[in-house]
């Protein structure tokens, strides 16, 4: 179910914090196959491996929270992913198995 963004930012940022550590270990993107980009193409394990996914209203929601995280709380991340089907924002704890 889609939220808004200042929900997604608050549910990233919560979960963030009960890992405790640092915005600069995690890498937070968006995409339209959240299945694929986590733990295909990142290679986040799904036991195991701190993430998280939400889905936007539209790619532009989905971008803003990205570029919050990324340009503001200093995420890892790159902006200017994705199209206009990107509506979910994930992030997860990088680790040594993870791409970055």
């Amino acid at each position: 179910m889609p939220k808004n963004k200042e929900q997604i930012v608050a549910d990233i940022k919560g979960h963030i914090a009960k890992d405790g550590t640092a915005y600069r270990n995690w890498y937070v993107g968006i995409t339209k196959d959240v299945e694929k980009r986590l733990f295909n193409d990142h290679g986040v394990k799904k036991k195991g491996d701190w993430w998280i996914h939400r889905e936007a209203y539209s790619s532009e929601a989905a971008r803003d929270v990205e570029e919050y995280f990324v340009n503001t709380c200093g995420t890892d991340g790159g902006g200017g992913g994705g199209n206009d089907d990107s509506t979910f924002v994930y992030a997860y704890k990088k680790n040594s198995h993870t791409a970055p």
